[in-house]
Order: C-alpha cells, then structure tokens, then sequence
C-alpha cells in the first residue's frame, strides 16, 4: 500500500484547527450535560418526555462533535451549528416563555438557571461561534463562480 504524503493545502491551517477543537469540546460538553439530566425529565411526558428530547441532543451533539473533528468537508460544521444553535434556541424559548405543550413535546417552562443549565447553554454559544466562524473561513476561501 502506498502512502501519499498530505498536501500544505489538504493540512488545517492552526486556526481552523482550533476552531475544530473548541467546537469539539464545546459539544462534548453539550452531549455530557443533557445525557447526565435526562433521567432527571422523564417524568415530565407528552408524547415524548423531556428526558428523551435530553438523550436525542446528547447523541446529536456527541455525534457533531465527531463530525467537526474527523470530517473536513462543509457540511460538519453546518450539522454542528444547527445542533448548537437549535439546542441554544430551544433552552432560551422554554426559559424566557411559557409555550405549554406543543404537539408531542412537553411543557418545559423553566424560568430558573441553574448551573448545569448555565454550563449547557455556554457550551452551545461557544459551538454555535466556533462553528460559524468555521463556515465563514470556508467560505471565504472559495474561490468565486465565473
């Protein structure tokens, strides 16, 4: 088997790199949390209960965070960035309004931050910037259409 050296292109660049694992972990940090509260929510039930939607964006967030380290295409941080900033915007909705339930999911008003919550909701900003920040280098180092 033959070994074909990387290109100085096909390397990340140390800022990209860092971005990459700051996403990373900013998700890894996402995924713990929820997973470690969903058995705290399963009571809280609809259709689905909230301990479930928990374990849904811990698996998504875990799965993101691989996907931002080990894949270099734009659609890694693209997935990444809806995970953070779809987690972000959901724990912002339920803590500034009360919705009540809406269709299968539960009512989950929680006006209170407490620091698991806090600790989450930084870690899906961080994501949701780092990701951003990649996708705005990839983009500005596409070369423009003739």
């Amino acid at each position: 088997m033959r070994h074909t050296p990387l290109h100085a292109s096909d390397r990340p660049r140390p800022l990209e790199l860092a971005l990459r694992l700051i996403a990373a972990a900013a998700l890894a940090v996402d995924a713990y949390v929820h997973a470690d509260l969903a058995p705290r929510f399963d009571a809280n039930t609809a259709t689905i209960s909230q301990g479930d939607l928990f374990r849904i964006e811990a698996g998504l967030a875990a799965f993101a965070a691989l996907l931002v380290l080990f894949v270099r295409n734009r659609l890694a941080p693209a997935f990444a960035l809806l995970v953070a900033a779809g987690g972000l915007a959901a724990v912002l909705i339920y803590h500034y309004s009360d919705p009540g339930k809406l269709g299968p999911l539960p009512n989950m008003y929680e006006p209170v931050w407490y620091t698991q919550k806090t600790i989450s909701a930084v870690s899906q900003i961080v994501a949701t910037l780092a990701c951003g920040a990649l996708l705005a280098r990839r983009q500005s180092r596409t070369p423009a259409p003739m």
